[in-house]
């Protein structure tokens, strides 16, 4: 961890800002390119009334405007037919309160998890990294995460194979870190920061 730190020390984890926005912008980019993810995002905004300009987001994207488009404006901006149930079903949570943003702060990372994954679209890893790249909890040790157990097996076992119970007990030594530690095996795949 030390070599990491050395040679990735100069970067820095940031939020986006915006908890409605970042978890939209999650569920956009589930199971397609970051490429793709981003130009399906910026059709989202243009449909939204939210148009890019110079690659920079306007927004924030809110849950009341979202619901008051129909689900087949939102599919213009490539979405399928499911994310667009999931987008929906999100901004109802946020729209009902069903969601307690502004408690987040003082829940514990596993009482947020919870509430995160009673959405539709949203799993844990998800939720972990909302965790990670929203509220900047400084201990979330993502285990589905596939570039965590690969940079762990690069870095700790020599390029063979890792369980998730040899990467959690790895992790312990990072502890009460462990967002730390994951983010610089990220950064030792891949030294260009993704922003969630």
């Amino acid at each position: 961890m030390r070599k990491l730190i050395a040679d990735h020390g100069s970067a820095r984890l940031e939020s986006r800002g915006d908890a409605f926005t970042t978890l939209a912008r999650s569920i956009v980019g589930q199971q397609i390119s970051v490429k793709a993810a981003q130009s399906v995002w910026e059709r989202l905004l243009g449909v939204m009334g939210l148009p890019t300009a110079d690659g920079a987001d306007r927004g924030p994207l809110g849950a009341a405007q979202l619901l008051a488009r129909a689900p087949d404006e939102l599919r213009q901006a490539g979405l399928s037919t499911r994310k667009v149930e999931y987008l929906l079903d999100l901004a109802r949570h946020f729209a009902e309160e069903r969601v307690h943003v502004a408690q987040w702060h003082g829940m514990d990372d596993e009482a947020i998890i919870e509430e995160l994954v009673d959405i539709r679209g949203i799993g844990r890893w998800t939720a972990e990294m909302f965790l990670i790249f929203h509220l900047m909890r400084p201990n979330v040790l993502p285990l589905d995460d596939l570039g965590l157990i690969k940079g762990i097996s690069l870095s700790y076992f020599s390029g063979e194979p890792v369980s998730r119970a040899e990467a959690r007990d790895v992790a312990e030594a990072w502890s009460p870190y462990r967002t730390v530690g994951t983010w610089y095996l990220w950064r030792s795949l891949d030294p260009l920061p993704v922003a969630y």
